[in-house]
């Protein structure tokens, strides 16, 4: 018989003070400018010509440019990604601050059929995969933080999961979230040194098709590029 272990995970926090600008940076690659939205900015330029050509003081308004990339970020959460809260808190919270449109779940270990966007009720108030993969269309850019490591069972079986019985595989799921979002990048804060040490790891990189990166700035630099 096989017993869950259900256990308490805490919300990573996105206001953390950043150690270091090279998240931010890595992220600016992600940038798609747009203008569009009620809020106006002062546009100098034209106030300036406009005041030469009629005369008197006239000024120019134009929507205020924005980021309009879409980002869906999936967190893992606890056991053995307790070691990486930091650095995985400092991701989130430049992602926070250079991203405009950014949606996040959180799961553990390795997707399957329910998603959650607060630890403290993660068993209550699940949201389904299929809702996200259903509300969040293709033009979202998909990015799984994560050490991968786990039972290869917890990917490559239905009940594989440790703390609840999962109908389908992950590796199902992760199949799904790849269809659904073409442009998917997994982050592993795990040093790349050491992924080929770890079964799960080679796994999940392959269902990624290689698009999976250490947490490193040469690391995040490379996945931006991969997604810009």
């Amino acid at each position: 018989m096989k017993v869950w272990d259900r256990r308490e995970f805490k919300n990573l926090d996105d206001t953390v003070e950043l150690g270091t600008r090279n998240i931010k940076v890595a992220l600016k690659r992600l940038r798609q400018w747009a203008r569009s939205g009620a809020h106006e900015e002062l546009d100098l330029d034209a106030t300036i010509r406009a005041t030469a050509d009629h005369g008197y003081l006239d000024v120019k308004l134009r929507p205020e440019r924005h980021n309009a990339v879409k980002v869906l970020l999936f967190l893992d959460a606890g056991g053995s990604m307790d070691p990486f809260v930091r650095v995985v808190e400092e991701l989130f919270s430049a992602a926070r601050a250079e991203l405009k449109h950014l949606e996040h779940f959180y799961f553990h270990n390795c997707l399957y059929e329910g998603v959650w966007r607060d630890n403290a009720r993660r068993w209550t108030e699940q949201t389904p995969t299929w809702e996200a993969l259903n509300t969040y269309g293709p033009d979202y850019k998909c990015i799984f933080v994560g050490d991968a490591s786990m039972s290869p069972y917890e990917i490559l079986h239905p009940g594989g999961a440790n703390e609840h019985w999962n109908a389908e595989s992950g590796e199902i799921w992760l199949r799904r979230a790849r269809a659904q979002w073409p442009d998917t990048l997994w982050i592993n804060p795990t040093p790349e040194r050491l992924w080929k040490y770890t079964q799960s790891i080679k796994m999940i990189g392959e269902i990624f098709e290689g698009r999976m990166v250490p947490m490193t700035l040469e690391g995040l630099d490379r996945g931006m590029r991969m997604l810009s």
